[in-house]
């Protein structure tokens, strides 16, 4: 009887500790058919804003262009707006001698706040906020959920705009990347 006890109390205990851990991560999940639809605004938006910043495009040689992609770690809709905190790739890149060529680049999380186009049906970016450089880990406390900030600090990789950027400039998937500067 009583190791039936201590086996009960045990299991009990296993299931608080199971039930405190999942409240204390937060939600994973982000509901990929609303990711799908905002996805296009904030990517574009990226790009957008990155041109001319980089240091290829002061080399016209090198047809330089960004490449940007964002990650939902947050979203939240009511209504026809969306509140979607995301963390941003954005590099540019060149070709030169048949090799890719990186001039720059930026990783930032950010959170982007979105409203239905009625013109277009779409979405469209009406704000942004980004971490201010002198304390981004207490904004980033306060603006993003436990997991979330969880994924942030395990990076983006690049490979994904590496591919884009060689299809781009018709250069076979294993041609090298080489720093802008020669």
């Amino acid at each position: 009887m009583t190791s039936v006890r201590i086996w009960g109390t045990g299991a009990g205990a296993a299931v608080v500790l199971v039930a405190a851990g999942v409240w204390a991560r937060g939600t994973s999940a982000v509901d990929a058919g609303l990711w799908a639809e905002v996805r296009p605004a904030i990517e574009a938006r990226l790009v957008t804003q990155s041109a001319g910043t980089g240091a290829g495009e002061s080399e016209p040689s090198l047809g330089s262009r960004w490449f940007c992609r964002a990650e939902a770690l947050d979203l939240e809709a009511s209504g026809g707006r969306v509140r979607a905190g995301i963390n941003t790739l954005c590099e540019e890149y060149g070709q030169r001698a048949g090799a890719l060529v990186l001039c720059g680049g930026a990783e930032i999380p950010e959170v982007v706040r979105l409203e239905r186009d009625p013109a277009g049906g779409g979405y469209r970016v009406v704000s942004e906020e980004q971490a201010p450089e002198d304390d981004s880990a207490e904004w980033l406390e306060h603006h993003f959920s436990h997991h979330a900030v969880a994924r942030l600090e395990q990076g983006m990789t690049s490979a994904v705009l590496r591919a884009a950027a060689r299809t781009h400039f018709g250069l076979p998937a294993g041609a090298p990347v080489r720093d802008c500067q020669p």
